[in-house]
């Protein structure tokens, strides 16, 4: 199996960029980008990072995904946590996503594929998003970070 990546992504773009960051035996996620959304949405890409390249997964298939909680942290834990589920159940990787958030309701879609042993090498199995780290801010004004630690 490959290790795990822990450096700052290569793709940087106007909706944002991810990055991974170490911690113990486990993985840091990290979303940074203008908006809430885009800060979700980015923090997706790195949880996928974690297990393959994210440009190597196709968008064929959508998946929608609805998570409410009381706050924004807990929000991001349930949204990560259901890509994993997803990802499980359906032997799927995505690497594209789309976030829609209002009152600490989330609509979101996954787009990927089956996963392709072959071509997406994964490196480890993600079993969980936890509460290690968790942090969803804006600082400075108009820079959204939403991160947590995933237990691999």
């Amino acid at each position: 199996m490959n290790q795990p990546s822990t450096h700052v992504s290569q793709t940087e773009t106007p909706q944002g960029r991810w990055e991974h960051f170490p911690h113990q035996a486990d993985m840091g996620v990290r979303g940074i980008g203008p908006t809430k959304e885009s800060a979700f949405e980015q923090a997706a890409l790195a949880l996928t990072g974690v297990i393959t390249k994210p440009e190597s997964v196709s968008p064929l298939e959508a998946v929608s995904i609805t998570c409410n909680a009381p706050d924004d942290e807990l929000l991001l834990v349930d949204w990560l946590n259901e890509l994993i589920y997803e990802m499980a159940a359906r032997r799927m990787v995505f690497g594209r996503f789309t976030v829609q958030i209002q009152d600490h309701h989330l609509q979101g879609t996954a787009w990927g594929e089956p996963v392709d042993v072959a071509r997406h090498q994964p490196a480890v199995e993600v079993k969980g998003a936890t509460y290690t780290a968790l942090c969803v801010k804006e600082e400075p004004p108009g820079c959204w970070t939403a991160q947590c630690v995933v237990d691999v």
